[in-house]
């Protein structure tokens, strides 16, 4: 399973980066502006930087929701580095969008993807990634895990290599139902991935090692 981590913060992905766990960043234009990261070349620099951290893959979202203009971006940003992976929603032109990149060898990432549906069409335009977002689902009370095992048996009924990529992660619950389940990635916070660390028997178990260990070298 691929670990992901869902920021535009570059101290956060180096830090996730120094872990030795870290397989790829996510971003999008909330996360730029959270981050204080507007107009097109700071934007774009902004992106280099990341591929600078990491080694694996960087999802990097177009604007533009007609064709013309997705195609436009997603090119100029696939031309920034071969890390660089287009994301583009799931929408009719961005279908179209992921069949054009598809066929050019530049990958995508399809995303705001809520339903099964959705994650067919992309499988079937040649979608290097499908994000189903299921922390927005757990959000209107829908089990956003069962939308995983959804896409998880059709892709693997029909062989399709699209790769799931499990996003809004909140939380180690949601990392680990979707390791159960066969997601192939997941994306998240820093917090969700340094919760996996976290066991109060381990925290206790190290304490009392120590407080053995000094107790007899003080004898």
């Amino acid at each position: 399973m691929k670990f992901f981590i869902d920021t535009a913060n570059l101290a956060q992905i180096k830090e996730a980066q120094d872990l030795g766990v870290l397989d790829g960043v996510t971003t999008n234009p909330s996360l730029m502006a959270k981050e204080g990261i507007s107009g097109e070349e700071n934007v774009l620099n902004h992106y280099k930087a990341i591929c600078e951290i990491v080694d694996g893959d960087v999802s990097a979202e177009v604007i533009s929701t007609d064709y013309e203009g997705m195609i436009k971006e997603g090119e100029a940003l696939a031309a920034l580095n071969p890390k660089i992976v287009v994301k583009v929603p799931m929408i009719k032109d961005g279908v179209k969008a992921i069949k054009y990149f598809s066929q050019k060898g530049i990958k995508t990432n399809c995303t705001l993807v809520f339903s099964a549906g959705q994650a067919l069409l992309a499988a079937k335009a040649g979608a290097t990634y499908v994000s189903p977002f299921i922390g927005r689902l757990d959000d209107i009370s829908v089990d956003g895990l069962s939308l995983i095992e959804e896409i998880r048996l059709i892709y693997d009924n029909y062989g399709f290599t699209t790769e799931i990529l499990a996003a809004s992660v909140r939380h180690s619950a949601h990392i680990l139902g979707c390791a159960k389940i066969g997601a192939d990635v997941m994306t998240g916070p820093l917090s969700a991935i340094l919760s996996l660390l976290k066991h109060p028997l381990t925290d206790s178990g190290l304490a009392q090692f120590l407080a053995d260990h000094a107790k007899a070298a003080g004898q």
